[in-house]
């Protein structure tokens, strides 16, 4: 079976994210904190939520087009450990459990000198295409 591609959705362009590595195993990406800041100047914790989301849910689709398959979402967490000030955050979703019925995919999203900014667990169920 083909494994899907990611094709970045209407928010991840306004984000401005970038895939750099695609699998199911892996997908890293980055984003720009210019953009996407709350009222302090600071990267916004829904906007690292969402980037963590993004690439933990690519991941499990991937992993789920192998089996013939689509993911869906059924739980996100994220706890933030530091503020991004400036520059791009690059997240990595690294899989936790690649299960024929659920997936796991743990999310560290870091700064460009490598200082942890969020960490994220996302699962995802691997169900049938409608």
């Amino acid at each position: 079976m083909q494994q899907w591609q990611i094709q970045l959705g209407e928010l991840d362009k306004k984000m401005g994210v970038e895939v750099l590595e695609q699998s199911p195993e892996k997908v890293v990406a980055t984003m720009p904190v210019e953009g996407n800041t709350q009222s302090f100047g600071l990267l916004h914790g829904g906007a690292m939520a969402c980037l963590a989301e993004a690439v933990g849910s690519w991941a499990a689709v991937i992993h789920a087009s192998t089996l013939g398959k689509v993911a869906v979402g059924v739980d996100i967490n994220a706890t933030h450990h530091a503020s991004g000030r400036a520059g791009l955050v690059t997240a990595t979703a690294t899989a936790i459990k690649l299960g024929r019925t659920l997936c796991s995919h743990e999310v560290v999203i870091t700064d460009e000198v490598g200082k942890r900014l969020c960490t994220a667990r996302i699962t995802n169920a691997v169900v049938d295409k409608k």
